[in-house]
C-alpha cells in the first residue's frame, strides 16, 4: 500500500522528487512524517536512532539488524518500506558503493566517492569538486547528476601506474 505522505512507492524514485531535508534529530524526522500524514512508529523510531547513530554507510540488512536487536519483531520488508518513505521525503539517500548492497545515510551527510578498481579503497570527496562538472553537464545538456548515488571508479594513488 503506498504511503500516505510519499507518494506512490510502486513508482521508482526520481532526483527531482527528491529534496534533501535538513533535520537535527530523531524527534524532528517524526514530525516531519506526521506533518504528511504518516505515522510516528516504534519501528520507524528505531531505524532512525540507528541511522543518527551510524559513523559510516549502512545496508538494508545492517539497518535491520541493528533495529530488530532493540525491537525483535520487525521485518526487513519495513525496514525497505520505511527507507523508501524516508528518501522520498529528502531524510536520508542511498548509494552504491562497489558491488555491494545499497547503503544508507542521512541526507545533510551525503558525499561523493571515489572507489579504487585495484585494491577497494573508498575515499569521500567534497560535493564541491563535482560543482563544475555538474553545472556543465546542466548547461550542455540540461540533465542534472546526482554524484552521490554511485562510486566514481577509477585508480587510488597507492594503485596508479
Amino acid at each position: 500500500m503506498p504511503s500516505p505522505y510519499a507518494g506512490d512507492v510502486s513508482k521508482p524514485l526520481r532526483p527531482r522528487d527528491l529534496a534533501v531535508v535538513d533535520v537535527d534529530c530523531v524527534d524532528d524526522v517524526l514530525a516531519l512524517v506526521r506533518s504528511r500524514g504518516g505515522r510516528a512508529t516504534s519501528s520507524r523510531r528505531v531505524l532512525l536512532e540507528a541511522l543518527f547513530e551510524a559513523e559510516g554507510h549502512l545496508s538494508a540488512e545492517d539497518l535491520t539488524e541493528t533495529v530488530q536487536a532493540r525491537v525483535p519483531d520487525v521485518h526487513i520488508s519495513t525496514i525497505y518500506r520505511n527507507l523508501e518513505d524516508l528518501q522520498r521525503l529528502g531524510v536520508i539517500v542511498h548509494a552504491h558503493l562497489g558491488h555491494g548492497p545499497a547503503t544508507y545515510q542521512l541526507a545533510t551527510l551525503a558525499h561523493t566517492h571515489l572507489m579504487c578498481e585495484e585494491c577497494g579503497a573508498m575515499i569521500e570527496a567534497p560535493d564541491e569538486l563535482f560543482a563544475d562538472l555538474a553545472r556543465s553537464i546542466r548547461s550542455r545538456f540540461g540533465f542534472t547528476i546526482n554524484p552521490h548515488h554511485f562510486a566514481m571508479p577509477g585508480r587510488c594513488a597507492d594503485c596508479s601506474p
